[in-house]
């Protein structure tokens, strides 16, 4: 029964497994089938799609072959038009070519011409030249002679009447130039003059008296020269002690107060303050008091403050041992004669004389020529300004525009120029005024040289045949460089070179 039963599980699972793999050939029949027939659709879609490319690609082909052969037209006319614009233009060229040779043969036909008729008109003057020399009986040097002293003639009564309007000119301007006439001769002023040094010196009782001044470690001498600015020196020069500075004002303050100290015995730093400053409300004193007087004596009055400070350092100052306060009251007496005898305006002047040295009281401190200097301070407290126009002028480095800046320039001249008034020796003038001339006449083309105005000005005569005008520039130039660098002088020296062109006849 066991065996039966196992018989008939296994007939069983046999009959299950060939229903199951029947069902299954059936299924995967129907599966491939209908695979099939999807590829089928898929390659008959795939050939559709591709014929229809096939078509698109054509058409697209057509239109761009279309657009390169219209593309290749439009070139092949535009290439074409160049073309015929470059044949145009070179046919062009040629006609201009053929024309300008043409004219250039025609030209040169001209000139050929115009040499033959010059030549022949030279001939032909020649011609009438010797037919009028034998009409005329005379030569063309004869003729020359009589037609210069035809125009001579009229040349003359040319000359007359232009030098009768030019007499009225003149008669128009004469007042003007008599003035200057009248100033430039005036009579020198005469006055006394104390030659003064520039270095003063302190007289001590005894040499003791130095080791005193000098101090311990020389402490004492420091001090001085600290609280002064000024330059002891001690040497052996007996009973005197030598005070040096470039400022005269500091020179005096530390004469005053060394000499306060010598007389006094007790030197040392404390007591040397005390003495400086004591020294130095003393100097401004006097100095305020002698710019006072000094515009007083001068006839200058109502001054600014301010200006009369400034100018009261003058009374310490010298210029060739001339003191500049009584050289600058001396000017003012000169310019307001001056402007007296020619009518000017006789203030002005002597104000302008006054204090047209105003600039050296300061012209070591600030930068600058002392006349322009001294203008600036007098504009800067409301002095005049035709005031201040004689102090800027009176050395000429603005040129004067009014008569009393150049009485002002004058009366400087001559209040410094005159006898007696510098202490600079007879030899030593002679040799720099000499040295200045020869330095000039030491230039090619030079014909004279001239020092004036006491030596403040070098006058240079050129030949002008030689020298033109920038030759001559270059000579005030190149002569002014080499007196700055060979000479030692105060303040300035102007060169002029003069060129002119004579004409001169001989009267037979």
């Amino acid at each position: 029964m066991l065996a039966i039963a196992i018989i008939v599980g296994l007939a069983g699972l046999l009959v299950g497994a060939g229903v199951g793999y029947v069902a299954r050939r059936r299924t995967v029949g129907t599966s491939l089938q209908q695979a099939e027939e999807q590829a089928s659709r898929t390659l008959a879609e795939a050939e559709s799609r591709q014929k229809e490319l096939l078509l698109e690609a054509r058409d697209e082909a057509l239109k761009l072959r279309a657009a390169s052969e219209e593309e290749a037209r439009e070139r092949r006319a535009e290439v074409t038009r160049v073309e015929q614009r470059l044949i145009q233009k070179e046919e062009n060229l040629d006609r201009k070519t053929e024309a300008i040779d043409r004219r250039e043969q025609s030209i040169r036909a001209r000139e050929e011409q115009s040499e033959r008729l010059r030549a022949e008109a030279e001939e032909l003057r020649q011609q009438e030249l010797r037919e009028l020399e034998r009409v005329a009986s005379l030569t063309t040097g004869e003729a020359r002679e009589q037609l210069l002293a035809a125009v001579e003639v009229e040349i003359r009564d040319e000359a007359s009447r232009r030098v009768r309007e030019i007499e009225k000119e003149v008669e128009a301007t004469a007042a003007v130039r008599a003035r200057k006439i009248l100033a430039t001769a005036i009579q020198r002023y005469t006055a006394e003059v104390t030659a003064e040094t520039t270095v003063s010196v302190v007289p001590i009782p005894s040499d003791e008296m130095k080791g005193r001044i000098i101090g311990r470690e020389g402490r004492n001498i420091r001090a001085i020269e600290a609280a002064t600015g000024v330059d002891l020196i001690i040497d052996d020069t007996p009973d005197a002690v030598t005070v040096s500075a470039f400022d005269p004002v500091r020179r005096e303050i530390a004469r005053i107060a060394l000499s306060t100290l010598v007389h006094d015995g007790r030197i040392h730093p404390t007591r040397i303050e005390e003495s400086v400053n004591k020294a130095r409300r003393e100097v401004e004193a006097t100095m305020q008091d002698a710019a006072e007087a000094a515009s007083v004596e001068a006839g200058v009055l109502n001054l600014h403050p301010e200006v009369l400070k400034v100018f009261g350092r003058l009374r310490y100052r010298t210029s060739y041992g001339q003191n500049v306060m009584r050289h600058s009251i001396e000017t003012a007496h000169i310019a307001a004669m001056i402007a007296r005898e020619i009518g000017a305006d006789v203030e002005i002047a002597r104000a302008g004389g006054f204090l047209h040295d105003l600039g050296k009281a300061v012209d070591h401190e600030v930068e600058g020529t002392h006349a322009l200097i001294g203008a600036d301070i007098a504009r800067r407290h409301r002095v005049k300004d035709p005031i201040a126009h004689c102090i800027e002028a009176h050395h000429e480095e603005v040129e004067p525009r009014t008569v009393e800046a150049v009485i002002v320039m004058m009366a400087d001249a001559i209040s410094g120029g005159r006898p007696g008034a510098r202490r600079e020796s007879l030899d030593a003038y002679i040799k720099r005024l000499e040295t200045l001339e020869n330095i000039a006449r030491g230039f090619k083309g030079v014909d004279s040289a001239f020092a004036i105005q006491a030596g403040r000005e070098l006058r240079i005569i050129v030949k002008p045949e030689q020298i033109d005008d920038l030759e001559a520039m270059r000579i005030a130039r190149d002569v002014s460089q080499k007196i700055e660098e060979t000479m030692e002088y105060p303040g300035q020296i102007k060169v002029t070179v003069v060129r002119e062109t004579r004409a001169t006849e001989v009267a037979r």
